[in-house]
C-alpha cells in the first residue's frame, strides 16, 4: 500500500535580504504604479470631449492683474484729461475762479468759427507745418542714405546727427534769435557779404515762418534721420544686387529698392511731424523775444499751441483754451481721416488698373491666337 503525503502547509518565505524577497516587493510596486495609471486613464477617458480644464482662480485674473497698472494710468492721466477738457470746454471758466463754472454749451466752438485770430493761427500752423516737415524729412532721407554708406566713423556720425533732438528747445531757440537778429545776427551778415539787403526776421510775415520752421528743421531732422537708417538696414541686400545686375543705377536703386522697403518707416515719421507741427508751442513762444504768447507784434508766427496758451493762461479764459485743444484735436482726426480715406481710394484704383489691363492683356492674346488659327 503507497502513501499519499500532501502538503500540511503553504511553502516557507524567503529569508530576508535575499534576491527572491526584492523580486518580490518590486513586483508588487510596479503592479500598484500599473492600477494607479489604469485609473487616471479610465477618469481621463470618463472626462466630457471638448470640455474646459478647469484652472486655479489665481491663474485666471493673473493677466488682468499684471496688465491692471498700464490702464489705471491711462484712465487717470490719458482718459480723465480729455474728458475734463472736453466738460470745461462747455462752460465759461475763468483761470482765477475755476469752480465758478457756467454751462454755455457750444458757445466756445461756434465763437472760433468767427475769431480771426484763430483762423489766422491755424494758417500760420499749416504754413510752418509744412514749411518743416517736408525739408526735414527729404533732408533725413539723405542724411540717412550717406550714414548707411560704410564709412569709418560711422558711430561718431549717428551721434552727432542725433545731438540737435538731444539739445533743449529753449537753448536751440536762443541761439537760433541771436543768429536771426536783425542788425548784429549771422544771417543778415551773410546776406551783407552777399549783397543783399537785410531781413527783419522776427517781424516779417514770411521771414518770421522761415525762421521758426528751420528750427524745427535743425531739431528734427536726425531724429527723423536714425528712424530712415534703421528701416534701410532691413531691406535686403540681395534686392540692390538683383537690380544692379539688371543695370539699375544708384538712383533706380534709391527709387525702385530703398523707398519702397521705406514706406511703413516714412508713414510713421509723416504722422510724428504732422502732429508735432498742429502742437509746435515752445520754438515760437521763444522766438519772439518780449512778444510772448502773441506770436510777433502782428501775430504772424503765432501758431495754435500759443494762441491756446494766450487764451488760457494769458486772458485766463480756460473754456476757451479747452474748446482750442479740442478743435486741434478734431483737425488732427479730420486730417489723418482723409489722408486714409484717399489711399484706400488710391489703392483701389491701382487694383482696377491692375485688372483692366490684365483682362486689355488676355483679350489680346485671345485675339492674336484666333487669327493665327
Amino acid at each position: 500500500m503507497t502513501e499519499t503525503h500532501t502538503p500540511s502547509g503553504p511553502a516557507d518565505p524567503p529569508a530576508p535580504g535575499s534576491g527572491a524577497g526584492s523580486r518580490a516587493r518590486g513586483a508588487r510596486v510596479a503592479t500598484g504604479r500599473r492600477a494607479d495609471r489604469g485609473a487616471r486613464g479610465a477618469r481621463s477617458a470618463r472626462r466630457t470631449p471638448g470640455a474646459p480644464r478647469r484652472t486655479p482662480v489665481g491663474s485666471r485674473w493673473a493677466p488682468y492683474a499684471l496688465v491692471a497698472p498700464f490702464f489705471l494710468f491711462f484712465g487717470a492721466f490719458g482718459v480723465f484729461p480729455l474728458a475734463a477738457t472736453a466738460w470745461t470746454s462747455l462752460h465759461r471758466v475763468e483761470l482765477t475762479a475755476p469752480a465758478e463754472a457756467e454751462w454755455v454749451g457750444l458757445h466756445n466752438y461756434a465763437r472760433l468759427l468767427d475769431d480771426a485770430f484763430f483762423w489766422n493761427a491755424l494758417v500760420n500752423t499749416a504754413v510752418i507745418g509744412v514749411l518743416s516737415t517736408v525739408p526735414q524729412l527729404l533732408l533725413a532721407l539723405g542724411v540717412a542714405h550717406l550714414l548707411d554708406v560704410r564709412l569709418r566713423g560711422r558711430g561718431l556720425f549717428r551721434v552727432v546727427a542725433l545731438a540737435p533732438y538731444a539739445t533743449s528747445v529753449a537753448a536751440a531757440t536762443l541761439v537760433f534769435a541771436l543768429f536771426y537778429g536783425r542788425d548784429n545776427g549771422m544771417a543778415n551778415w551773410a546776406l551783407g557779404v552777399a549783397g543783399l539787403a537785410p531781413v527783419d526776421w522776427q517781424n516779417g510775415p514770411w521771414a518770421s515762418k522761415l525762421a521758426v520752421s528751420s528750427i524745427v528743421v535743425w531739431r528734427w531732422t536726425g531724429y527723423n534721420a536714425l528712424i530712415y537708417l534703421a528701416a534701410m538696414q532691413t531691406v535686403p541686400r540681395e534686392l540692390y544686387e538683383a537690380a544692379a545686375l539688371d543695370g539699375a543705377s544708384r538712383w533706380r536703386q534709391f527709387l525702385h529698392v530703398t523707398l519702397p522697403g521705406l514706406r511703413p518707416a516714412i508713414l510713421f515719421t509723416v504722422l510724428v511731424s504732422t502732429i508735432g507741427a498742429t502742437q509746435l508751442f515752445g520754438e515760437p513762444l521763444l522766438f519772439g523775444s518780449g512778444a510772448g504768447a502773441s506770436g510777433g507784434a502782428d501775430h504772424q508766427f503765432q501758431t495754435l499751441g500759443l494762441y491756446l496758451y494766450e487764451q488760457g493762461w494769458v486772458n485766463l479764459h480756460l473754456g476757451r483754451a479747452a474748446a482750442i485743444a479740442w478743435a486741434m484735436l478734431v483737425i488732427l482726426v479730420v486730417l489723418f481721416g482723409a489722408a486714409r480715406l484717399l489711399r484706400g481710394i488710391h489703392g483701389r484704383g491701382l487694383l482696377a488698373r491692375g485688372a483692366f489691363a490684365r483682362g486689355a492683356f488676355a483679350h489680346r492674346a485671345f485675339a492674336r491666337g484666333k487669327r493665327a488659327s
